[in-house]
């Protein structure tokens, strides 16, 4: 009898040591030389389970029913019928397997980003996991993929914050290593859950205030309305910088002696970019060029003299509007010169012989999270805290005491109105007149032009972590500052020819003169 059952226990024996564990096939997978996320989706279908669990599921279910589990009290999943069917493939059962468990984060590591010159934004890192929790969703024998009814998925959160649902993609430069990818998950957010509703099975998490992502194609349109209007710029830069020095030989004003010098920065400043941009795609990897430090140092000494002539327009009119009397000073112009381009001078002068200039390479990734590398001759990764001084740090700083200066400009401009709607209304009627609402319009288009001037359109980088519009509001008007800073000669150049004339405005001429043309 005992000779009988031996055969039975050997067999036995060699099932179960062929077989794994179900707690073990994540340990197991981990020591391969293959993807783990492979291999895990292989074995997790055929292991045993040893302790029944209720963070682990485990279970044949009927394809003709939807089925809704809970691995947890924080992560739920709603799987469609249709989907059932697509896992279950041409086998004719009745029942599929469905496998559900959450893992941590912390297996997931991200992979080296593949080549690409596309305008991106940077990739979320792997601390924004939401509970640093990870559901992994399978059923049946085969992908589960572009389904009609997309499977829902709940994620508990207990504050208020945004997310987005990601699924793992797997990369396929190096085993082991993937992305957190978007593609076919739509997010929706209540006030204590993130419902992920997505096309397919894989490993989904949900990623909290991610930073805002760019698909390839408004990659290529950011690219496209970068080039274009840089360049446009640079044209109408060119035709300003006429109007200002006939403007400067008819009246000479200091007034127009900073918008010329400003000017002049922003045609550097676009120059210089296009420059850097085009000539780095003429690189080898290898390559260490000096051109390209050396238009990476011009990059920068643009930007800086941009944003330093800029404080000073913003100086020039709190001299005018705040401090009234008492305000001349010899060589104005001059002084202000020897600020607005020997401070930028002087800082990338010790910044080259630092030797902080080359091609600069930041990781990037597009909408699905795919990592890439965009070079631009600039300043090198590892010199980071010069980049955040100089080009973050300063410009904050000028537009926030810009903004000021316009909020006063703006209240003087409305003393100005009251005082002269109610000399013209005598008291009477509160009605504003066609003239009046003509002026009124004056005021709106002297502010706008002034906010361009001042370089408040610059402001509105913050805009571009909030949504894909505020990304391309900020490109369009910064890459189109030429094209404003021409409309605001014009405006100038007109209102010149006008002060020769008549002047049917007394309080505008006032407020004009007072503040353009002191």
């Amino acid at each position: 009898m005992w000779i009988c059952l031996f055969p039975l226990a050997l067999a036995w024996l060699s099932t179960t040591r062929a077989s794994e564990y179900c707690e073990n096939v994540l340990n197991v997978c981990q020591g391969g030389d293959i993807s783990w996320t492979k291999c895990y989706e292989d074995r997790i279908a055929s292991c045993v389970v040893r302790r029944r669990s209720s963070s682990f599921i485990y279970r044949r279910v009927n394809w003709t029913y939807e089925e809704e589990q809970s691995p947890t009290a924080d992560h739920r999943f709603l799987i469609s019928s249709s989907a059932l069917l697509t896992s279950r493939g041409a086998v004719s059962e009745s029942e599929v397997l469905l496998v559900a468990t959450v893992i941590q984060s912390t297996y997931f590591k991200p992979g080296p980003p593949p080549r690409s010159r596309h305008i991106t934004v940077h990739r979320p890192s792997q601390s924004t996991v939401l509970g640093s929790s990870v559901l992994a969703v399978r059923a049946g024998n085969y992908p589960v993929s572009d389904l009609s009814q997309a499977i829902k998925l709940g994620f508990k959160h207990d504050k208020q914050v945004d997310g987005a649902c990601v699924f793992w993609a797997e990369s396929q430069l190096e085993n082991g290593t993937g992305y957190w990818s978007t593609e076919g998950c739509d997010t929706n957010r209540t006030e204590s859950e993130f419902i992920c509703t997505c096309n397919h099975l894989s490993f989904f998490a949900v990623l909290v205030n991610p930073v805002l992502t760019v698909d390839e194609r408004h990659a290529v349109n950011l690219s496209y309305i970068t080039y274009i209007g840089s360049a446009l710029s640079i044209f109408f830069v060119v035709i300003s910088l006429i109007i200002y020095i006939r403007l400067q030989r008819r009246r000479p004003e200091k007034a127009v002696g900073l918008h010329l010098q400003l000017t002049g920065a922003l045609l550097c400043l676009h120059l210089s970019f296009l420059l850097c941009c085009f000539w780095v795609w003429h690189l080898n990897e290898e390559e260490e060029d000096w051109v390209c430090r050396g238009l990476g140092l011009l990059l920068h000494w643009s930007l800086m003299a941009t944003f330093t002539w800029t404080a000073l327009e913003g100086f020039h009119l709190y001299l005018l509007l705040v401090r009234v009397f008492n305000i001349y000073v010899r060589r104005y112009l001059l002084k202000l010169s020897l600020v607005g381009w020997g401070l930028p001078t002087l800082i990338a002068v010790v910044c080259g012989i630092s030797g902080v200039y080359g091609r600069y390479r930041p990781e990037l990734t597009d909408a699905n999270n795919r990592s890439s590398t965009a070079e631009i001759c600039w300043m090198s990764s590892h010199r980071l805290p010069v980049s955040f001084v100089t080009t973050v740090a300063f410009p904050s700083l000028v537009i926030l005491g810009n903004s000021c200066m316009l909020g006063v400009v703006v209240f003087k401009l409305s003393v100005l109105r009251a005082s002269g709607f109610g000399a013209e209304s005598g008291g009477g009627s509160k009605k504003m007149s066609r003239e009046q609402w003509v002026k009124l319009w004056k005021d709106g288009a002297t502010v706008l032009g002034l906010s361009v001037v001042l370089g408040l359109p610059w402001g509105l980088a913050s805009t571009t972590y909030v949504s894909l519009a505020g990304i391309y509001v900020f490109t369009i008007l910064n890459s189109l500052q030429g094209l404003f800073m021409f409309l605001w000669s014009l405006a100038l150049s007109g209102k010149s020819r006008s002060d020769h004339s008549s002047v049917k405005d007394p309080s505008s001429q006032k407020m004009m003169t007072t503040s353009f043309n002191n």
